[in-house]
């Protein structure tokens, strides 16, 4: 199965291209050379990968006209919302009624969800947020595949088992010819059209090394690359994007100053929403997020913390729960139950922009293993499978028994496959026009 659907190529004006997938209209940026009308192309987070011939994506179509509109007719009916039932709470219906007309909620109304504690009333908070994702995005669902390429780490997070406060971990460092090879193997077996490539905040890699890998990468393997390497500074976010790199996945974990201080003693909240802000001025999309759950965090925070990722124009929501690992400082705290982090993707939907994608962390599989489907019925549109070469995953340890460690890629691709289809939905990764 590829990770995304060939479209065909209907209107160019300037470096914008409206695309046709089954009569629906969907627009890209295209920064290839030699694209006309008529072609045929597959594009992913909203930019053009790489052209595909007639023939072929006449067969792949083939294959998906059987099950596409299948799929919608699935995905709708998972998505209708009722809130004229007579025992829905009157406070609760003229909440969700608003939201669910795209109406914008007071900071007391978004509390009020993020708060909720009844199962029915969270269901229906659910199913408002699913039925957003519905209007927005029909059955769109984005899966990226990531690749790990070291887990040295010269910070001390309390929390991240990958941190230099883990002194048994065993550490690897990807050799250039490794990574491309990955590279390869999952964009052209695999089929993947969007790569993250992420590591500790490794000083072992040149920022001339990892341009030339995703330059390596952008030449060899049509993908849309993404890049999580931590806080490389201005200058080699510059060079990256350059080199091909059009997305940067970089969490501020926490709005809250003191929290963030905590959580990171030697680090500074305001040097890492610095390197967003400038990588979004770049024209990189934006993967940002927090966790939830980190000690002392109230739910005024968790507001908080998605309203600055709206104010970053996040692409990506990237929430997921605060796992420590037990070789940190932090060891001794639990995390939260699963509804509880599923219940800040719902709010995402509900209060973040209507084209942002909302996406299930590996963290959040982890808790539970029902996870990735409850999310995707509460908002959620995106998904990560690990392409990390199986003897290197196990040692990205940044919390304990992480979901589909020891999974090699098909049987990820398996179970994910399965599950989409469970639900309606398909992979592409543009908005309607």
């Amino acid at each position: 199965m590829c990770y995304a659907i060939p479209g065909k190529v209907e209107k160019i004006e300037n470096n914008t291209v409206t695309v046709d997938y089954f009569g629906e209209k969907r627009k890209a940026h295209n920064e290839l050379s030699r694209i006309a009308i008529g072609d045929y192309i597959y594009a992913q987070g909203g930019f053009v990968v790489s052209k595909i011939s007639p023939s072929e994506a006449q067969t792949i179509l083939s294959v998906w006209k059987e099950t596409f509109f299948q799929l919608q007719e699935v995905d709708l009916k998972l998505s209708r919302l009722q809130l004229n039932d007579k025992n829905t709470d009157k406070k609760l219906f003229g909440i969700l009624d608003k939201a669910s007309q795209s109406r914008e909620l007071s900071r007391q109304e978004l509390l009020s969800l993020l708060e909720l504690k009844d199962k029915p009333k969270i269901e229906l908070f659910f199913k408002t947020a699913n039925f957003l994702r519905q209007k927005y995005h029909k059955n769109s669902c984005c899966v990226h595949g990531i690749i790990e390429i070291s887990n040295y780490c010269c910070r001390g997070c309390q929390y991240c088992g990958i941190s230099y406060h883990n002194k048994k971990l065993k550490r690897y460092r990807m050799a250039k010819d490794e990574i491309l090879q990955a590279a390869k193997e999952a964009v052209e077996v695999y089929g993947f059209k969007s790569l993250v490539l992420q590591s500790g905040e490794d000083p072992g890699y040149s920022i001339e090394e990892l341009t030339d890998i995703v330059k390596q990468i952008k030449e060899k393997f049509p993908a849309l690359i993404f890049i999580s390497f931590g806080e490389i500074g201005v200058e080699g976010l510059e060079k990256l994007y350059q080199a091909g790199a059009r997305g940067l996945l970089m969490r501020f974990e926490t709005s809250n100053p003191q929290l963030y201080q905590k959580v990171h003693p030697e680090m500074s909240l305001e040097n890492r929403l610095l390197h967003l802000r400038k990588a979004y001025a770049m024209g990189y999309l934006i993967l940002t997020g927090g966790l939830i759950g980190l000690p002392g965090q109230s739910s005024e925070d968790i507001l908080n913390d998605l309203f600055l990722a709206k104010e970053l124009r996040a692409e990506m929501y990237s929430f997921g729960p605060f796992i420590p690992h037990p070789a940190t400082p932090f060891s001794n705290h639990k995390p939260v139950p699963a509804e509880e982090v599923i219940k800040v993707l719902a709010l995402a939907r509900i209060m973040g922009d209507n084209n942002a994608k909302i996406l299930v962390t590996s963290a959040l599989e982890t808790l539970s293993r029902e996870a990735a489907k409850n999310s995707l019925l509460a908002g959620a549109n995106s998904l990560m499978l690990n392409v990390t070469p199986l003897s290197y995953r196990p040692f990205y340890s940044i919390y304990p028994d992480r979901a589909h460690q020891s999974e090699d890629i098909s049987a990820q691709i398996e179970s994910t496959v399965s599950l989409l289809r469970s639900l309606g939905r398909a992979p592409t990764d543009l908005e309607a026009v």
